[in-house]
């Protein structure tokens, strides 16, 4: 079974007996520096702390560790991807689908459809299906296009110009 990338990050964290170098830069439990040290003399005030000494910069010369609770700041890690899970926004594809031969007052209830997913922040895709003898009329589906356009062009925009892939004609709008 794989990890996940973040579980590899946390685990690569080295805790206590863990650290292997000579000398850290130390950082105290009140987020002050201390200085660099050797790692045995910086455990031993973690320990006599009552917390753990942990590396938080590998990278650096000499690694930069810090004296703090271990658990309390893997649940602090947890708690903010959490945090901006939930502030991030999905946005999704929603499609609308239009014949040629659509009525006006029908197209203005998809218009209306196509306002209320731009304004909820999901993107739409334009689809007009061409079907029998209205292959032959395809300059009527960019009118239609147009029309669509025109009745929404204080809030959307169209990301693309429409390209027509064998019976369909697609476009896609978002939030202007």
């Amino acid at each position: 079974m794989a990890k996940s990338v973040t579980n590899k990050r946390q685990d690569s964290l080295k805790i206590n007996k863990k650290i292997n170098s000579t000398e850290v830069r130390l950082i105290g439990a009140d987020g002050e520096p201390v200085g660099i040290i050797p790692t045995s003399e910086a455990l031993d005030m973690a320990y006599a702390a009552g917390l753990d000494l942990v590396m938080v910069a590998e990278d650096a010369t000499p690694p930069v560790c810090r004296i703090l609770d271990y658990g309390k700041y893997k649940y602090e890690q947890q708690r903010k991807k959490a945090e901006s899970r939930k502030k991030q926004k999905i946005v999704a594809l929603k499609e609308v689908q239009i014949r040629p031969c659509i009525g006006e007052n029908d197209l203005l209830i998809k218009c209306k459809a196509i306002k209320k997913f731009i304004e909820s922040g999901d993107k739409v895709k334009l689809v007009i299906r061409f079907r029998g003898r209205e292959m032959n009329r395809k300059e009527s589906g960019q009118e239609i296009v147009r029309k669509i356009l025109d009745y929404c062009q204080e809030f959307a925009k169209e990301e693309n110009p429409s390209k027509l892939e064998g019976a369909t004609l697609m476009t896609v709008l978002t939030k202007k």
